[in-house]
């Protein structure tokens, strides 16, 4: 009998079933290899599609199997773990040796070499094995040439998979590109404690020197995101160091037995002691790069940015740096709203995790595989007074004076809250509930601020709530504590729109850091001429302290925290538009200028 060729919906339905296989893999990151077989079995399978047997049975179970088969491929050929080049695609060739105090290295440079680069260069030891909540140790000199060409691993972090990272970056970011060149996965491990250096391709000395702390909540993050890659700034005049740290249960751990074997008595502060070890290391050798080991600006973003409004009060960093640049987060408002807590409730958080993975001791933990141990980066993740890196609460520190930097340049963005509310936003079934649960007595206050009528206005206004309670407040707060103690500070709010990220929760960073892709069509000519003029605020103020500079708007100091310097479509000095709420905020938390 004459077999019937298989009909027009047959084709139609495969050649989208291959189309989305195909898509699953690269989403994935799977190798070419996994992505060339996936096609051998779909073509094979085709062939024998159509020369097979009509009965209904066979077909079905073929399917099956080409399923089976797929399903395996893409689970054994995701991409292998490599390091991150410290330069994407071809860079610039080797630099020449430079020599520090554990020994000499290469970076490389960049494409059109006018910017070298220096990637995981060890600043301390490994924190493993009975390192392993312990503070920093001195790294171990090393013999020959270092080639520093590739980032080291990201801190031990819990991961997401490729594709839910892939899906991420289409979802929010609207950047995602189809390539074949990256279908690896970045390397993670427990030993990350290291840094890397931007620096301008020229021959000079006493260069000024930004030190950037990644995000993240402190339970994510790496430091090579080219959002925030020190290459913009390095392009005008200024070295960008960033490093790696402990996070979550590895960084922020705190129970009374660590406290004991400490020599210093601290505990559930490590990821600050890094951070700590990495500017004693920028002071002691950053010279050997052109850098001015006396004018250094700390910076971060997000939980980074928590992280330098700590380290602004913390004894042991006293001298290791000048000026300070927060982006979207501080925690010197009177109760922070993230990445920090008390003693007592950090040595209670850590004795229910060592109740968690069953231990009786830290000695029984530190045993304990580091993949295991990821997991608790839900519930460890909060810098602490611990009587030696924090003596007390930052807002107690201001309140009586005491402080390390000199100045700040700090701010916010004007939808901070939209990537954490997502899936979680407010209707009018919900709104009056989620603001009464926040501000109990002061709720009606704050309904009459933010009505909603609609559920469009009921979701745009706990965007802003949530804007202000997690991010604009401990701005407003960290302003005026600048002004109480005679610290020049100049705050922004980013406000530009784009076809990426938008004034989201770190947008603003691809802009201050001055790396917009030059490829890039989610950015215009308006968005690239802010990039040039937000980078050079950052430039200017970690050379001099003053962001103003020579044919760029003026930026005025902020006093009382009621006006900032808009960076947007309108570049120039505004309102706070939060302040209303920020006021209600101080009430509550009992605020004193």
């Amino acid at each position: 009998m004459k077999k019937k060729k298989a009909g027009v919906g047959f084709w139609i339905f495969y050649l989208l079933f291959a189309v989305l296989v195909l898509a699953l893999f690269e989403l994935n990151k799977n190798t070419v290899l996994g992505m060339a077989l996936a096609l051998v079995l779909m073509v094979g399978f085709l062939v024998w599609r159509v020369k097979a047997p009509r009965a209904f049975l066979p077909r079905l179970l073929s399917f099956a199997l080409l399923l089976a088969a797929l399903c395996g491929l893409y689970s054994h050929t995701q991409g292998p773990v490599r390091r991150h080049p410290a330069v994407e695609g071809k860079n610039g060739g080797v630099t020449e040796v430079v020599t520090i105090a554990d020994g000499q290295l290469t970076g490389v440079f960049t494409a059109d070499r006018a910017v070298e680069v220096y990637a995981g260069i060890p600043y301390a030891a490994p924190p493993v094995g009975e390192l392993r909540w312990r503070e920093p140790q001195d790294p171990t000199p090393w013999e020959g040439v270092l080639a520093a060409d590739s980032f080291a691993p990201m801190s031990m972090q819990p991961q997401n998979s490729a594709l839910y990272s892939s899906l991420a970056q289409i979802i929010g970011y609207h950047d995602y590109e189809i390539s074949l060149k990256d279908n690896y996965r970045d390397a993670n491990s427990e030993d990350a404690l290291y840094l890397n250096i931007w620096k301008p391709a020229v021959e000079r000395e006493k260069l000024p020197v930004l030190v950037y702390i990644h995000g993240g909540s402190l339970q994510t993050g790496q430091p090579w995101y080219a959002d925030y890659s020190g290459e913009g700034l390095a392009r005008k005049g200024v070295i960008v160091v960033n490093m790696g740290y402990r996070l979550g249960v590895f960084g922020f751990l705190a129970t009374e037995e660590l406290r004991a074997e400490s020599p210093d008595g601290t505990t559930g502060n490590y990821g600050l002691l890094d951070q700590i070890k990495a500017l004693e290391w920028v002071r002691d050798n950053i010279a050997a790069f052109g850098g001015d080991p006396d004018n250094v600006t700390i910076a971060g973003e997000s939980a980074g940015s928590a992280c330098v409004t700590a380290l602004c009060t913390s004894p042991l960093a006293k001298g290791l740096f000048r000026r300070a640049i927060g982006e979207s987060s501080t925690v010197t408002a009177p109760q922070p709203a993230h990445s920090f807590r008390l003693l007592d409730q950090a040595l209670e958080a850590g004795e229910k995790t060592l109740e968690r993975f069953g231990c009786s001791s830290i000695d029984e933990l530190r045993q304990l595989d580091a993949s295991s141990l990821v997991v608790a980066a839900d519930a460890i993740h909060h810098m602490t007074v611990d009587g030696y890196v924090l003596t007390q609460t930052p807002y107690e520190a201001y309140q009586k004076g005491e402080h390390n930097e000199e100045a700040i340049l700090q701010g916010f963005n004007s939808l901070e809250g939209v990537p954490f509310i997502l899936f979680a936003n407010a209707d009018m079934k919900n709104y009056e509930s989620k603001v009464r649960s926040y501000f109990g007595e002061y709720a009606d206050e704050v309904l009459a601020l933010y009505p909603a009528s609609t559920d469009a206005e009921a979701k745009a206004m706990w965007i802003d709530i949530y804007s202000v309670i997690f991010f604009t407040h401990g701005h407003y707060c960290w302003t005026r504590q600048a002004a109480a103690n005679d610290i020049p500070a100049y705050e922004y709010y980013f406000s530009k729109d784009n076809g990426r990220l938008g004034p989201w929760h770190s947008g603003e960073e691809v802009y201050c850091y001055g790396n917009i892709p030059a490829d890039s069509r989610l950015y215009d000519a308006a968005d690239r001429e802010l990039a040039d003029i937000f980078s050079s605020y950052f430039a200017n103020f970690a050379a001099t302290g003053d962001p103003n500079g020579e044919g760029l708007p003026v930026w005025e100091l902020s006093r009382d925290g009621d006006q900032l310097m808009e960076l947007g479509d309108h570049i120039g000095m505004t309102g706070d538009r939060f302040l209303a709420l920020e006021k209600i905020m101080d009430r509550m938390q009992g605020f004193e200028g």
